[in-house]
């Protein structure tokens, strides 16, 4: 049986520890854009849902402030203060498509990729009048 010298023994722990060193920035610039990524598609989902809300109560209702109150309502867990919104048109004409567009600055978790990231989410319904 052939006995490991302890001086290879030690280089190949020093050749483990420079492996690691190099391969471990690697993966954790993967894991935090697989957050990052995680975090913006889950905001892109909820201020979708929040324009869509926002568009189904101005077709219903054809007012933008009720309108805005279903946004936020739409949007749990989000600043709805931070919403942006843009309708059009103005005012719901029956048969018209109402469309609204909400944009939302949001934070970003790690920082890696930049501080902040807006959003826009967009839905748009059929005016009963």
């Amino acid at each position: 049986m052939k006995r490991r010298n302890s001086t290879t023994s030690q280089r190949d722990r020093g050749a483990v520890a420079v492996e690691f060193a190099l391969v471990a920035p690697i993966l954790l610039a993967l894991v935090a854009g697989i957050v990052e990524f995680s975090h913006a598609y889950n905001l892109q989902i909820s201020v979708t849902q929040a324009a869509r809300e926002a568009a189904r109560e101005m077709a219903i209702e054809d007012d933008q402030d009720a309108a805005a109150l279903a946004a936020v309502a739409g949007a749990p867990g989000l600043n709805g203060a931070a919403f942006e919104y843009a309708f059009s048109p103005e005012t719901c004409t029956a048969g018209e498509n109402m469309t609204v567009t909400i944009s939302y600055p949001a934070a970003t978790l790690t920082g890696i990729f930049g501080n902040s990231v807006t959003v826009t989410g967009a839905g748009a319904m059929r005016c009963e009048g």
